[in-house]
């Protein structure tokens, strides 16, 4: 393979092996003007990018902060999407923990450490995380806000907003444990939510906005990897059938619970591969720390009942649309395939010792938080980095649109 910078060897910047921090803000000003002057920055980027004598790396970021200032998911003509909603772990909570007497909290450093002005809002990550991808992509918004942000201003309201909680699952038990917002806490604040926009816009208006914009659920991987193997709360009254099915009924009546209060547009994220978080390696995979098959099996066995259960409800609720992210084969393939991907590290964190540290465990005390991100597939022994995000989100959104509004 030719190194990168043999493309473009007489730039300054290839004994760098890292995009040189001095260039950055001058391709996001560089894309903020054009887009403020309503030109395509797309179509001035070669000439200026070779009046720089800049290589191919600076060329990725640039596309980069064009793609995150645009969006680019085409929809099909007359399709529009007002908004975003989403409920479910942390996967997707943007901070509506901050505001709860709980330990599943990740609002202070090292957290958010890449975010915009590297601050900790309560996203278990280093960055953006899966909400914020799909607004952005969208173009809707920067990021998606949580509810329960005392800070919420009315303007943001008709855009969508977070009601997921980190810690939460499908089986009420859960949300209980960690003292979270249950799934069908989650639909009341909806059905709160829901009252203040029509007295912001209207009730004609919110109708519309319910009835078009796009619901996004993930949960189900705090029920099986926290609550289900690790402690005896259920195992003595379930086997791993009878509980997955425990599991898919709680999720069914939460997706009819959204279609009665005028979600049309639903999809959902299929649990990822469990036995191959750090975490789960740490503690169930062995001295080798290897992935635990029957966790994955497990998984695999929650999201082939998720995927019926969403086609029998596409047939008996009018006008739904359902779709399903397959998040189990998107980071598979990174786990299986890293070096493809630019990882080197996926068997742990880059939080501390990557191998247990999770909310308050990963903070800003810690010894051993890794430098350079980049090279992990996850942030804590839990979460993916922003970076993984953003790869894993690109394999799915496609098929995720195309069965959304091509029905």
């Amino acid at each position: 393979m030719i190194p990168t910078c043999s493309l473009f060897h007489k730039t300054e910047f290839c004994a760098e092996p890292n995009l040189p921090d001095r260039i950055k803000p001058e391709i996001i000003n560089f894309v903020r003007s054009s887009k403020m002057q309503n030109i395509q920055p797309m179509h001035h980027l070669v000439s200026w990018l070779l009046s720089r004598r800049i290589y191919i790396q600076v060329v990725l970021f640039a596309m980069g902060q064009i793609y995150q200032s645009q969006g680019l998911v085409v929809l099909p003509e007359n399709v529009t999407v007002p908004a975003v909603f989403m409920f479910g772990d942390s996967i997707v909570d943007t901070g509506n923990n901050n505001h709860l007497k709980t330990v599943v909290r990740s609002n202070f450093p090292p957290y958010g450490r890449d975010f915009m002005g590297g601050r900790a809002t309560g996203r278990f990550s280093d960055g953006k995380i899966p909400a914020d991808l799909l607004v952005e992509e969208f173009g809707i918004k920067e990021v998606l806000p949580a509810f329960l942000d005392p800070s919420l201003t009315p303007e943001e309201l008709p855009t969508g907003v977070n009601f997921a909680s980190s810690g939460a699952g499908f089986d009420p038990l859960t949300s209980k444990l960690f003292s979270v917002i249950s799934m069908s806490e989650q639909l009341r604040l909806f059905s709160e939510y829901k009252g203040q926009l029509k007295n912001l816009v209207g009730v004609t208006r919110a109708d519309e906005i319910v009835a078009n914009s796009m619901y996004l659920v993930a949960s189900g991987s705090n029920d099986l990897a926290e609550l289900y193997f690790h402690t005896p709360l259920q195992i003595p009254k379930y086997d791993i059938h009878s509980y997955t099915d425990l599991l898919i009924t709680s999720a069914s009546a939460f997706f009819q619970g959204l279609y009665k209060l005028g979600a049309r547009r639903i999809a959902a994220l299929g649990l990822e591969p469990l036995g191959c978080l750090p975490s789960q390696r740490t503690l169930s995979g062995g001295p080798n720390r290897v992935c635990v098959e029957h966790f994955n099996d497990a998984a695999k066995m929650f999201n082939s009942k998720l995927l019926s259960t969403m086609q029998v409800l596409r047939t008996t609720l009018p006008q739904v649309r359902f779709a399903y992210a397959d998040g189990y084969g998107a980071l598979m393939d990174i786990i299986r395939a890293p070096h493809e991907y630019g990882f080197d590290i996926v068997d742990r964190g880059c939080c501390g010792t990557g191998l247990v540290e999770v909310a308050f465990m990963c903070n800003r005390w810690i010894p051993g938080t890794c430098s350079n991100v980049s090279r992990y597939l996850f942030w804590d022994s839990y979460h993916p980095t922003e970076r993984a995000y953003r790869i894993i989100f690109q394999k799915l959104i496609g098929k995720l649109v195309q069965d959304m509004f091509q029905q």
